[in-house]
């Protein structure tokens, strides 16, 4: 792709890696470019930065934007720890994460609303997602709780902690962040997006030595490993999705350095690290108790720690001890900035650098094969013929799922039995088509009872009333004993898992059918190339029925839900 005259977004651009990259970029002479970072001095000094870097660029070349894009818009300058001791806030995050995703959801986001302004065509992702998500750390919040029951809680205050357990989980995070982004760039029409990801060790193995507790490896160390290969999975998968925006990763597998190295100040979580004045006499014994607070903190001489540090960006401020032993050869070494920057530019290009993990599963993967192609025909060959000897007709058993398809083939099996042929079908009238099925359903009580019984409900043609059996896969159970009937839910439960007898269901069938009949006869008869699949030899030129097949083109056509790669 031309990076020229587009617009790039480059999330976590204050950082070491999104530093490199917007470097990287300029030279290629994009229209613009969105500058993120989580803090607003970060965004707006790095812009500045950069347009004293560059003096020829327009003013508003760089453009900074700051927060955090794991939340809704409103909170993304909020502290974490803040939010979720709010406890109405604590309760919208946890609605953000948990419930289904609904428009004002998509649409409250903090990424959505970036990317709706500012419509990227590229988005360079350099945030540490992994650290960010897996850092909040379950584990503390578990020993919280514990705590908490340890002393004999009020029920608000378990109830606080439960809830900061819920918004603390890194799956469902993580999860609603890829559904928002897609549905995102989806709606910007974004056409590349680059992660820029992390194996959470920097290479190494389960032996990593550097740790964050006595445990080796940690927990949480683990958990964010566990994140960012969810993290990769998942933007595997919307690598394969039509429409969607092209989907690279580039995984660095070792140490990231360096912004720069100086003498200053040393600061953890941008404090400044006070020199505390602790005298020998001073020592504290080692009684039966060892306390992590002190009764009376030790006094400070007023000065802060002052050395010689390498900065690593996100990963930390190094002493040279530090920085030599991590670096060192059998240890996790370290890969520069603009090493990545060039992979991620090449990659955007076009160029194969070999180093896109996406593409490298998608080779690695075991793919459908020919074999089972070869042989898919048959096996439908002798489960007809078994239909045949049994007399019993197999449409659906609601174990693989979802309940759409379930609906569908009973739906496609019911109109069969009525009608010879697609063409009989579509020759009805719908009014008349709906009276049959509900004679077919009142008096093959066979059918019927097989539908109620694997879960999937009846809707009778008035649509006031319905057939049920002990158990309905829609609506799904969600804790709620009852459910309120509107018109608008009846819809949507119809639509997803129950058969409809209604006219206007009717109407649907007959649409989609004859669709599919017009694009079969669209395909030039003299035409045996391999270009067309679903011919009116396929259809078997509409005088017979496949259930499975006219549902799975339903699932390709209507639910876009087509396989894009082999």
């Amino acid at each position: 792709m031309d990076i020229l005259n587009k617009t790039v977004l480059v999330l976590g651009g204050w950082g070491l890696v999104g530093n490199a990259v917007i470097r990287k970029l300029i030279p290629e002479k994009p229209k613009k470019i969105i500058v993120t970072s989580l803090n607003k001095f970060e965004a707006e000094e790095e812009c500045e930065r950069l347009q004293k870097e560059f003096p020829g660029l327009p003013d508003d070349y760089f453009t900074p934007w700051w927060g955090n894009i794991f939340v809704r818009n409103e909170f993304k300058d909020e502290n974490r720890f803040e939010l979720l001791a709010d406890k109405e806030k604590r309760a919208v995050l946890m609605q953000d994460t948990m419930e289904e995703l609904s428009e004002e959801i998509l649409k409250s986001s903090s990424i959505y609303q970036l990317l709706s302004t500012h419509k990227p065509d590229v988005i360079v992702d350099c945030i540490n997602s992994a650290t960010g998500i897996a850092y909040q750390d379950v584990y503390t919040t578990y020993r919280q709780i514990k705590k908490k029951i340890k002393n004999g809680p009020t029920v608000d205050e378990l109830a606080a902690e439960t809830e900061k357990l819920i918004c603390t989980l890194y799956v469902p995070q993580l999860i609603r962040h890829i559904q928002i982004l897609y549905r995102s760039m989806t709606e910007s029409k974004t056409k590349i997006y680059v992660k820029i990801g992390t194996s959470g060790t920097g290479g190494m193995g389960l032996n990593i030595p550097y740790t964050h507790s006595e445990e080796k490896p940690s927990r949480v160390l683990l958990s964010k490993s566990c994140v960012a290969g969810a993290h990769t999975l998942l933007l595997f998968l919307m690598g394969r999705t039509p429409g969607a925006a092209i989907t690279k990763e580039i995984k660095p597998t070792a140490a990231i350095a360096w912004k720069k190295v100086a003498y200053g100040e040393i600061k953890k979580r941008g404090r400044s690290i006070q020199i505390v004045d602790v005298d020998l006499s001073e020592q504290v014994p080692l009684n039966d108790k060892l306390k992590f607070q002190l009764e009376k903190p030790f006094k400070t001489t007023g000065e802060t720690l002052k050395s010689v540090f390498i900065d690593t960006g996100e990963n930390g401020t190094f002493s040279r001890g530090e920085f030599e032993a991590i670096t060192a050869q059998g240890q996790m070494e370290y890969v520069t900035p603009e090493e990545i920057a060039v992979d991620a530019i090449r990659e955007i290009m076009g160029g194969n650098t070999g180093h896109d993990i996406i593409n490298a599963l998608d080779n690695a993967t075991l793919e459908p094969t020919y074999r089972a192609g070869f042989l898919q025909h048959s096996a439908v060959e002798r489960l007809e013929e078994l239909e045949q000897i049994h007399q019993i007709n197999s449409v659906a058993f609601e174990l693989l799922g979802p309940p759409r398809l379930s609906k569908l083939l009973f739906e496609i099996e019911m109109l069969k039995k009525l009608y010879s042929s697609m063409k009989e079908i579509i020759g009805k009238s719908s009014e008349e088509m709906s009276k049959a099925a509900l004679e077919l359903v009142t008096t093959n009580d066979k059918f019927r009872n097989e539908m109620l019984s694997i879960g999937i409900p009846i809707l009778l043609p008035d649509g006031k009333a319905f057939l049920r059996g002990n158990e309905m896969k829609i609506p799904p159970y969600r804790g709620e004993d009852e459910l309120d009937v509107t018109p608008e839910n009846v819809d949507l439960w119809s639509h997803d898992g129950w058969v409809d007898l209604r006219v206007k269901n009717m109407d649907a069938w007959k649409a989609r059918l004859n669709k599919l009949m017009d694009e079969a006869e669209s395909i030039p008869i003299d035409d045996t190339s391999s270009m067309f699949v679903r011919t009116k030899r396929y259809w078997n030129n509409f005088e017979r029925i496949d259930i499975g097949k006219v549902v799975g083109w339903i699932f390709i056509k209507e639910e876009q839900g087509e396989r894009m790669k082999a």
